[in-house]
């Protein structure tokens, strides 16, 4: 593991019903003015990113929507520091025109701006707007040649495309997104549990995004997309995981409180949810889509966030965000009931842990030996 401290971001709430789909209270809103608050609050507590999730059609408990890249620059506009990431689908976006948007919002922010290259599992979303929905592979086959015309876009004077997707012929952008030390562009994000998400994140994203995932899954994951950059001669992504956290001051509280989440469970949202996703999961060769595994429970937070753990006291959320930190997880991508409360709970209570027991690490060589990796 690299001596670099863990980082965080959170899922942006600009979708209505929160991130659990449940009929629990959650007070928390999809409204701008409670989101520009979160922002702020979120960069003072310890957040370096946020990303703005994006549906184009009420669906599945999430009724009302705003859409991701404007709601993202608003965000990058209310605050100093954040980092926000704009879900996209291929398919709904031409790169040209995403790559005009990031350039402006990226000057506009001072270079705070990034992109979520979402490849697609609502196939309705497609069919409403009379757009074609592409087999599995074909929807990374296109994400990726989305991706490097993206970057062609942001970094070379002239873009030259014939692709099976895309045409683009002596395209020229200008201004450039900003172009800095710490990143030649805005840093480009992917998620995806698939084989072929896998092979396309190693080979020409910066970051890859998983769902919820214990500590042997986040292995197996790693292994495979470092394998992918390795065979592309390029260095493995950075790597992010989601996860949803409840921390209070007791085990039992945080217990109590992940039950009620899925005893009010919204069943008919939730299976309708399961229903669209599973289908897309299936479609691969072998079986390892996104959300091929997911229990009811693990859909009632539509990223599996409950799988990854990070549920009890400041302690043991702090120890084993630790312990994935040394796996190799880079960035945890964290959801929340009651966002404006915990957001600050975090910040105040868990980071401070979380860095104390950063700043004591072993080797890198004696780091299988931990027993917090086996909590």
């Amino acid at each position: 593991m690299s001596a670099a401290p863990a980082k965080f971001a959170y899922w942006v709430p600009n979708v209505s019903g929160g991130l659990v789909t449940s009929k629990i209270e959650q007070r928390t809103d999809w409204g701008y003015e409670y989101n520009r608050e979160l922002a702020v609050l979120a960069e003072n507590n310890g957040f370096e990113y946020a990303l703005s999730q994006v549906r184009y059609m009420a669906s599945y408990g999430a009724e009302f929507q705003h859409e991701s890249t404007g709601f993202s620059l608003a965000l990058l506009l209310a605050t100093e520091r954040l980092k926000v990431i704009a879900a996209v689908h291929p398919g709904l976006w031409h790169p040209g025109v995403l790559a005009k948007f990031g350039a402006t919002a990226d000057h506009l922010s001072g270079g705070r701006f990034a992109v979520n290259v979402v490849s697609g599992w609502f196939k309705g979303e497609f069919t409403a707007l009379g757009e074609p929905w592409l087999e599995h592979d074909e929807r990374y086959r296109r994400s990726e040649e989305f991706i490097r015309a993206l970057r062609q876009i942001w970094t070379e004077d002239h873009t030259e495309l014939a692709g099976d997707f895309y045409r683009l012929r002596d395209f020229s952008l200008k201004p450039k997104p900003l172009n800095t030390p710490e990143r030649p562009h805005p840093e480009i994000f992917q998620g995806g549990n698939s084989t072929a998400a896998r092979a396309m994140a190693g080979r020409v994203s910066d970051w890859y995004f998983s769902n919820g995932k214990d500590f042997d899954g986040v292995v197996e994951q790693l292994a495979d997309v470092r394998a992918a950059a390795d065979l592309a001669g390029r260095t493995p992504p950075k790597f992010g995981l989601n996860g949803f956290l409840i921390a209070r001051d007791t085990e039992a509280e945080a217990r109590d409180t992940l039950r009620e989440i899925v005893a009010k469970a919204d069943t008919e949202a939730v299976e309708g949810f399961g229903a669209a996703v599973k289908q897309a999961g299936r479609s691969t060769a072998d079986q390892k889509g996104m959300w091929q595994d997911s229990g009811f429970e693990d859909l009632v937070q539509y990223n599996d966030g409950f799988r990854t753990g990070l549920i009890g006291t400041p302690e043991q959320i702090a120890e084993r965000i630790v312990a994935y930190r040394r796996l190799g997880v880079d960035l945890f991508l964290l959801g929340f009931l009651h966002y404006h409360e915990e957001v600050r709970y975090f910040g105040e209570r868990v980071l401070p842990l979380v860095r104390e027991l950063e700043a004591g690490l072993q080797d890198p060589e004696t780091r299988s030996e931990s027993p917090a990796l086996h909590a």
